[in-house]
C-alpha cells in the first residue's frame, strides 16, 4: 500500500468491476473484483493484494454457486418437464425506430405550420440520404477489407442500424408530407380564413364517421346533441363556392344519430376554429338538421354502411328479451352499440377498469380471426385460400363494429398475420404491430394524438413484450391457460395504466381481479354473438338461441363489474396531469419488480449476494483510502482501539469476514477522543 501510494514512473490503478466467479453464471452472478490498471498517465489510486481478491473470491463463491446450482436444477427439470430444449427466438426489434418517427412525424403535422412541416420534410429527407451514404460506406457481408479480414458483427449490425435508420426517416418524411397538406387547410387559403371570421355557410359534406354521443356528466336520458366527423365536398359563403376535402366536426341535434359513413348530407351552420392540436381545419355547429344532398343511387360504400348499421339495431332488437344488464351490454360488446346500456354499469365498469369490454376492441378482432382461421384448418384448406377467406371475414368485422382505431389497429395486424401466415412466416408480434401503426399512421396522420389508438397500441406491445416474460417465469405445475388469464390483463395495465390516469385520475384497486375473472367470459360472448348477427337473417331461431347463450356469460361480465365495483375502496383518487403519470408509471415498474422477485426468488437472492459483495468491496477499497489521510492529520489509534476488530484495516476486515460480519469501519470519531484524552493527560 505504501509504494502503491508513494508511485512512481507509472502507478496501477483500480477498477471495480463485475467479474464472473469461477463456476457461476457469467451473465447473472458475478463477484466484485479489483483489475489493476497501468495505463500511463491515469490517477494513482491504491491497489489490493491478490490475497484479498482471493479472500472475497472464496468468500462468495460458496453461497453463490449453490444459488446457481439450485437454478440449474430448476431449469433442468423444468426443461424436463416440457420436453424441448429450444432457444427462444430473439425479438425483432428493427420496425421499432421507423414506427417511432413516423408517430413523432404525425405528431408535430398536427401542431406545426405548413412552413415548417416543409422544412421538418427537407431535414429528414437530407438525413435519410446521409445515413444512406454512411451505411454504404460500410462493408457489406459479403465484402473483405484486406484478404483475410471477414467484415466484424458490429460492422455489420452499424451497417444495419445506418440502414434501419434511413428508412424510418424517409417514413417520417412521408407522414410529414401528409400532415402538410391538412395543416395548408387549417393555417392558409379561404377556408382558414373563413373559419377565422366565424362566417355562416352552406356545405356539402360526407359522413366519414359512426356519430358520437355528447352527454353531460349526469345528463339522463338520450342524448341530445351529436358529433358527427364530415369531408368537405362544396362550401358555400358570402356568394363564393369553395370546392375543397377538409376534415371537419359537425355538432348538431335531430336526425344527426342516423347517419351512415359515405352519406353525403347538405347542412347550413357557422365555422368555428378547432382546439389546438386537433386534425380538423373547422367545427361546423349545425343550425339545421341533416339533408340528403345525393344526386343519385348511393355508391357502394354507402349501402355496406347502411346494411352495417340495419344489422346492429336489429342485434340490439333481438337481444331484447334478456334481463337489462346483458341486454345493455351484449351488443356493446358485439357489434359496438352502446346505445342500451345502462349508465349505472357503465359507471361501475368505469370503476374498475373494465371499459374496454364495453365496446368492440383489438381483443374481438383477435377472436373472431382466431375462430376464422381454426375453421379454416379444420376443413383442411390449403393456406393461401384459408388466409383470404379469413381476411375478408376480418373485414367485414371491421365494417359492422364501424372503423374504430382500435379496431382498425388490430384488424390491420390481423391481416398482415394472415399475410404472413400464407408466406410462411408467422410468430412476430412485436414486427406485426410496427407495421400496423406504420401503415395506419401514414394512411391517417391524425390517429398520432388519439387517445384509444395510444392504449390500443400500449396493450398489445404490453402483452407481446411483458405477458411473454411473466408466463414463462410462472413454474410448470400452474397451468399455462392460469398463467397467461393472469399475464394478459397484468402487463396491458402495466403500460395503459400511466395513460389512463391522464383521463380518468383515479386507481382501480380491483382491476386485475375484476378482468381476470371476466377473461373467460370475453371470447363466448364475441364468437357467440358474431356467429348470430347473420344468423338473423338466414335462422331467426337459431340466432335466438345464440343471443341466449351469449347473454348468459355478458351476464357474468356485468355481474363481474357490479360486484367488483361495490367492494370497500374500489376507485381511489389519483394525482393528475404529470404527477399522476410519473406516478402511475413508478407504481408500474415496482409491481413488475415484484412479480419477477415473486416468481425467480433463485436469482433475486443471488441479486442481493452480487450487491452485498460490491458494498463489503467498495468499504474495504474506502477504508484504505482512508488510512493515509487520517495519519495525516494525526489520528493515531490506541491499544483499545487496536483491539477493536473494525481499525485493523483489511486485517480486521479478514477476520470478521469469517464470522460473516462487515468490519469495515474507520472509527474516526472514536480514533478523535481518545487522542484528545491523550493531549490533557
Amino acid at each position: 500500500m505504501e509504494a502503491a501510494a508513494k508511485g512512481g514512473a507509472v502507478a496501477p490503478q483500480t477498477a471495480v468491476e463485475q467479474e464472473p466467479a469461477a463456476g457461476l453464471l457469467p451473465d447473472a452472478v458475478g463477484v466484485p473484483q479489483v483489475r489493476p490498471a497501468t495505463a500511463a498517465g491515469r490517477r494513482r489510486t491504491l491497489t489490493l493484494p491478490a490475497a484479498s481478491r482471493h479472500r472475497h473470491r472464496t468468500q462468495w463463491n460458496r453461497p453463490l454457486e449453490s444459488v446457481w446450482k439450485a437454478a440449474v436444477a430448476e431449469l433442468a427439470g423444468n426443461r424436463a418437464a416440457a420436453g424441448k430444449d429450444t432457444l427462444r427466438r430473439r425479438t425483432d426489434v428493427r420496425l421499432a425506430l421507423p414506427a417511432a418517427a413516423v408517430w413523432g412525424a404525425s405528431i408535430a403535422g398536427l401542431w406545426l405550420q405548413p412552413a415548417a412541416l416543409a422544412g421538418l420534410c427537407c431535414a429528414l429527407i437530407a438525413l435519410a440520404v446521409l445515413l444512406l451514404c454512411r451505411a454504404r460506406r460500410q462493408p457489406s457481408p459479403g465484402c473483405r477489407r484486406r484478404p483475410g479480414a471477414g467484415m466484424t458483427g458490429r460492422a455489420s449490425a452499424r451497417r444495419s442500424f445506418l440502414a434501419t435508420a434511413a428508412a424510418a426517416f424517409f417514413l417520417a418524411a412521408a407522414a410529414a408530407a401528409h400532415s402538410a397538406v391538412a395543416s395548408t387547410q387549417r393555417f392558409e387559403g379561404p377556408l382558414s380564413e373563413a373559419v377565422a371570421a366565424g362566417k355562416s355557410v352552406v356545405a356539402v359534406v360526407e359522413v366519414g364517421g359512426i356519430p358520437r354521443a355528447l352527454t353531460a356528466p349526469n345528463q339522463a336520458g338520450p342524448p341530445a346533441r351529436w358529433s358527427v366527423p364530415v369531408w368537405t365536398r362544396e362550401i358555400s359563403t358570402g356568394g363564393v363556392q369553395l370546392r375543397t376535402r377538409a376534415q371537419m366536426v359537425v355538432m348538431g341535434s335531430g336526425g344527426w344519430a342516423s347517419l351512415v359513413p359515405g352519406q353525403l348530407v347538405r347542412v347550413t351552420g357557422k365555422l368555428r376554429p378547432p382546439d389546438p392540436g386537433r386534425e380538423e381545419a373547422a367545427v361546423l355547429a349545425a343550425s339545421s338538421g341533416p339533408l340528403s344532398a345525393a344526386a343519385g343511387p348511393p355508391d357502394s360504400s354507402a349501402m355496406l354502411q347502411r346494411a352495417a348499421k340495419e344489422f346492429r339495431e336489429r342485434f340490439v332488437a333481438a337481444a331484447s328479451f334478456l334481463a337489462p344488464d346483458p341486454r345493455g351490454l351484449l351488443p356493446g360488446m358485439v357489434t359496438g352499440d352502446t346505445s342500451a346500456l345502462d349508465e349505472g354499469l357503465n359507471g361501475a365498469m368505469k370503476s374498475v377498469g373494465m371499459t374496454h369490454l364495453t365496446a368492440v376492441s383489438g381483443a374481438n378482432c383477435s377472436l373472431v380471426l382466431g375462430a376464422l382461421l381454426l375453421g379454416c384448418r379444420s376443413l383442411r384448406l390449403p393456406r393461401v385460400p384459408a388466409a383470404v377467406l379469413a381476411g375478408t371475414g376480418l373485414c367485414l368485422f371491421v365494417v359492422l363494429v364501424g372503423p374504430d382505431a382500435s379496431v382498425l389497429r388490430a384488424a390491420l395486424m390481423g391481416v398482415v398475420s394472415v399475410i404472413s401466415l400464407a408466406g410462411g412466416r408467422s410468430g412476430r408480434g412485436l414486427s406485426f404491430l410496427c407495421l400496423a401503426v406504420i401503415g395506419l399512421l401514414l394512411a391517417d396522420p391524425a390517429l398520432g394524438s388519439s387517445f384509444g389508438f395510444l392504449l390500443s397500441v400500449l396493450a398489445t406491445l404490453g402483452i407481446i413484450i411483458l405477458g411473454r416474460q411473466i408466463i414463462d417465469w410462472v413454474p410448470l405445475v400452474i397451468p399455462r391457460w392460469v398463467a397467461a388469464a393472469v399475464a394478459v390483463p397484468l402487463s396491458a395495465q402495466l403500460l395503459c395504466g400511466p395513460v389512463t390516469v391522464l383521463l380518468q385520475p383515479q386507481f382501480s384497486t380491483y382491476s386485475l381481479l375484476a378482468n381476470v375473472i371476466a377473461s373467460p367470459l370475453v371470447a363466448p360472448v364475441t364468437l357467440l354473438g358474431t356467429a348470430a348477427v347473420p344468423m338473423m337473417v338466414f335462422a331467426p331461431w337459431a340466432a335466438t338461441a345464440l343471443i341466449g347463450v351469449a347473454g348468459t356469460f355478458s351476464a357474468g361480465v356485468a355481474a363481474t363489474a357490479r360486484f367488483t365495483s361495490q367492494l370497500p375502496g374500489a376507485s381511489l383518487p389519483w394525482p393528475e396531469g404529470v404527477p399522476g403519470l410519473l406516478t402511475m408509471l413508478l407504481l408500474s415498474v415496482l409491481t413488475f419488480a415484484v412479480v419477477w422477485a415473486g416468481a425467480r426468488p433463485g436469482r433475486l437472492a443471488a441479486a442481493v449476494l452480487a450487491l452485498h459483495g460490491r458494498v463489503v468491496m467498495l468499504l474495504e477499497v474506502m477504508d484504505s483510502r482512508l488510512e493515509k489521510p487520517a495519519a495525516r492529520l494525526g489520528f493515531r489509534p490506541t491499544a483499545s482501539a487496536l483491539a477493536h476488530p473494525c481499525t485493523l484495516g483489511r486485517a480486521g476486515a479478514e477476520r470478521t469476514a469469517r464470522r460473516g460480519r462487515l468490519g469495515s469501519s474507520t472509527n474516526l470519531s472514536g480514533m478523535h477522543r481518545n487522542r484528545n484524552r491523550e493531549e490533557r493527560a
